[in-house]
């Protein structure tokens, strides 16, 4: 009975801690895009299409995230003055890379063609 105790307590605890490191790009990314008009999807087509593979593109990103200036920005002078540049982004930057390869795994065009 204290083996099963034991072992549902680690397993608790293991649980906890994997949700906390797969929620970098949930917990900072999806809420400001959420309501956004144009979609983390639709952001992602723009880069890969700009950058048009996965290191370039996340390159691109991170300096973008890094330091966002209007004329870095991909989005068009109307959702700019709309909605205005991101700010400045306040992740580490290996919390940054992992945002971005998590987001880069979502959308990955290369699984859809399988």
């Amino acid at each position: 009975m204290v083996k099963k105790v034991v072992l549902l307590g680690a397993f608790c605890i293991t649980m906890l801690g994997a949700e906390e490191v797969q929620n970098v790009y949930e917990r900072n990314c999806i809420p400001c895009h959420r309501y956004a008009p144009a979609s983390l999807e639709k952001l992602f087509m723009v880069y890969l299409k700009t950058y048009s593979g996965e290191l370039s593109l996340k390159g691109a990103l991170k300096a973008f995230l890094k330091n966002p200036t209007e004329s870095d920005s991909l989005m068009n002078n109307t959702f700019i003055e709309n909605f205005s540049v991101k700010d400045k982004t306040t992740l580490t930057d290996k919390e940054l890379d992992e945002a971005i390869d998590t987001y880069w795994e979502l959308y990955d065009v290369r699984k859809k063609l399988k």
